[in-house]
């Protein structure tokens, strides 16, 4: 059933639900006066709430004990709901981190009294809505913490560590009140409905789980969440890490399982192959391929400027949710890898309240006709789409021209001829080509609009098709979208990634003395810049016959490989100019080849497919008149080279 006549179906019945118990206890007068409900308020006691600890069986036994696999499920819920025998639904976070690593900026991890029950829970989401009648439960993946088995990195395990505890929720599993003991725990104080959050690695379990269709998951909330694990090691073919999954894995794993999951982290080692290939072991990984068994809708966050995590992640996923009628909203900031609660605080927690009452409780509260989309155009200034990418974006393709200037060409509607040659050249970066765009560097080749005469707004995702010969049998590719002109942006390459952490503190919720609901507050952290990255593509040449499997290449013989960009939504705006720059290895974005080629690009087969709000005709607008010269201020400032990302998908 879609989801759409699901949640009518649900806010029906909650809505009467509502008025029989109002009826009970209120006057016939009262009773018929009284509003539906549309925003759960703080009744409960947090300080009185009932924490306690049950171990999901999994059915699997991944660390090949012979005994199925228990993974912790730590619980803290009102209590004064059982008493009035009322059941209430769930949000969960199920992650990797609760131990090992931590949660959130300030890196919190879970805490438990000398009974084994869960003192703090990591960020502020049980001290805001325990309160307001939800449970909050924080699941230990499976190799994780006080959870049996392996950690398999986004695979079977990963995925059914959550999914077995939704299915507990909802009847369908078993629950024991110890790791390995034999009595057994009801879930009897929830009606089921469960929604999933978590950032990074978390958001990905939460889409994981959405993609097996399981009953009683109503929404997920994933924040700069991976949709396909490929797509997070590899760029068609080209490695953007030094390591694979494997790493990953022992990075979280606790001592216990370490002990007893070779097996398992052999065969991420095996499946993974550092060249590339795709494998059985991506397949299973890939959630976007299940977006048609999709039940729960689906709010989704993501930093424009995300490198860890990169946008190509949220656009395919979003386009196939899009596909598939599955009931969306989305915010897009400037940052990189940060949580909405570190860069829109108050009206983040406002949001996530209301989507949680209206997804998991049936309030009519209207948020299901706002618009969809909320966009940062400029450090804390935001916009509004109705619908994302808008209704008016058309796929416009774009060609390049040569120039009077080597490797200084034009960017227009009007295939061009010619070729220009670059040479890879590792040790220089995005910026590095971006910030002499306007002379000849043997790098990298660009390609620039007019100044616009008016704005031009791009909206999701792009694709550039090269042909290239290389002078050598391997050879990876870099294509980028630049923005070129002045502007003051979020620092995504600083550490922070956007954002600068203060000391004074907000506070989100109920605390106890071992739980704070008070979080350090923060602000942008911006920088002035002549020139911005908006959307980035890579591949390996290798590649060009197949996403699939890469192959030596033939030197002096031509090749034609499309690489995705990343998803955007960026305004270049009247003045500044729309730059599409080809190259060789984008530094510590993509590890280079074995060999140091020179390519030479055919421009009559080289084009950039992008996602103009307008289409052609808005390209045409903002083209005409002005001047058509070659842009000549030199050595403009961006951010820094940003350093080689993190490898663990996490805080």
């Amino acid at each position: 059933m879609p989801k759409r006549m699901r949640f009518t179906i649900w806010r029906t019945f909650a809505t009467a639900a509502v008025a029989v118990l109002l009826a009970a206890f209120l006057t016939p007068a009262a009773a018929r006066a009284a509003p539906a409900p549309k925003e759960s308020r703080p009744v409960y006691s947090y300080a009185d709430a009932i924490r306690e600890s049950v171990w999901v069986d999994t059915g699997l036994d991944g660390d090949g004990d012979g005994k199925s696999d228990r993974v912790a499920a730590d619980i803290v819920r009102p209590r004064e709901p059982a008493r009035q025998g009322r059941r209430i639904p769930v949000i969960m976070d199920a992650s990797p981190y609760y131990s090992c690593c931590g949660r959130g900026n300030e890196s919190q991890k879970k805490t438990y009294d000398a009974s084994g029950h869960v003192l703090q829970m990591p960020l502020f989401y049980d001290n805001y809505f325990v309160p307001r009648g939800y449970a909050f439960v924080g699941v230990d993946l499976a190799g994780t913490s006080r959870s049996d088995g392996c950690v398999d990195v986004g695979g079977r395990s990963d995925v059914q560590s959550a999914k077995a505890v939704i299915d507990w929720l909802n009847g369908r599993a078993k629950a024991y009140t110890s790791r390995s003991g034999t009595t057994t725990a009801e879930a009897t104080w929830t009606n089921g409905r469960t929604g999933m959050i978590g950032k990074s690695w978390d958001g990905t379990i939460a889409n994981g789980v959405a993609a097996t269709g399981v009953k009683g998951l109503e929404t997920i909330v994933p924040i700069s969440a991976i949709s396909s694990w490929y797509d997070y090691y590899f760029a068609k073919g080209a490695p953007l890490y030094d390591s694979g999954p494997d790493w990953l894995s022992d990075a979280v794993e606790s001592d216990d399982s370490h002990a007893h999951c070779a097996a398992v982290q052999r065969k991420l080692v095996d499946g993974a192959p550092r060249t590339g290939d795709w494998t059985s072991l991506w397949t299973g990984r890939n959630y976007v391929k299940d977006a048609a068994k999709v039940r729960a809708s689906v709010f989704l966050v993501h930093g424009l400027q995300d490198l860890n995590v990169r946008t190509k992640h949220f656009g395919q996923w979003w386009d196939a949710l899009a596909g598939n009628g599955v009931e969306r909203k989305i915010w897009l900031s400037q940052t990189g890898h940060v949580d909405p609660f570190d860069y829109r605080r108050g009206a983040w927690v406002d949001t996530l309240h209301r989507w949680f009452d209206h997804e998991l409780l049936g309030y009519a509260n209207g948020i299901d006709r706002e618009p969809m989309a909320d966009i940062e155009r400029h450090p804390d200034q935001w916009v509004t789409s109705a619908v994302w990418p808008p209704r008016a974006t058309r796929t416009t393709t774009l060609r390049p021209a040569a120039g009077t200037q080597a490797g200084v060409g034009s960017l227009g509607l009007r295939r061009g001829s010619g070729t220009e040659t670059f040479t890879d050249d590792p040790r220089l970066s995005e910026t590095d080509w971006a910030a002499r765009i306007a002379e000849p560097t043997p790098e990298k080749a660009g390609f620039v609009t007019r100044p616009l005469t008016r704005d031009l707004r791009l909206s999701g995702s792009s694709k550039v098709t090269v042909t290239a010969t290389p002078t050598a049998p391997t050879a990876h590719l870099s294509a980028v979208l630049v923005d070129l002109g002045p502007d003051t942006i979020r620092d995504y390459a600083d550490d922070a990634e956007g954002i600068t952490t203060l000391t004074d503190r907000t506070c989100w919720g109920e605390s106890t003395a071992g739980d704070s609901a008070c979080f350090k507050a923060t602000r942008a952290r911006t920088k002035a810049v002549g020139f911005t990255v908006f959307s980035r593509g890579w591949a390996d040449l290798g590649n060009h016959a197949s996403d699939l499997k890469g192959v030596p290449l033939t030197p002096g013989k031509s090749y034609t490989i499309t690489l995705d960009l990343a998803a955007t939504d960026h305004v270049v705006p009247k003045g500044h100019r729309l730059v599409l720059i080809v190259a060789g290895t984008d530094k510590d974005l993509i590890d280079p080849p074995s060999s140091r080629p020179t390519l030479t690009l055919d421009l009559a087969r080289t084009s950039a497919r992008v996602p103009l709000v307008g289409g052609a005709a808005a390209f045409t607008r903002a083209t005409s008149g002005g001047t058509s010269a070659a842009p000549t201020v030199t050595d403009l400032d961006g951010v820094r080279v940003p350093r080689t990302v993190q490898r663990v998908p996490g805080s």
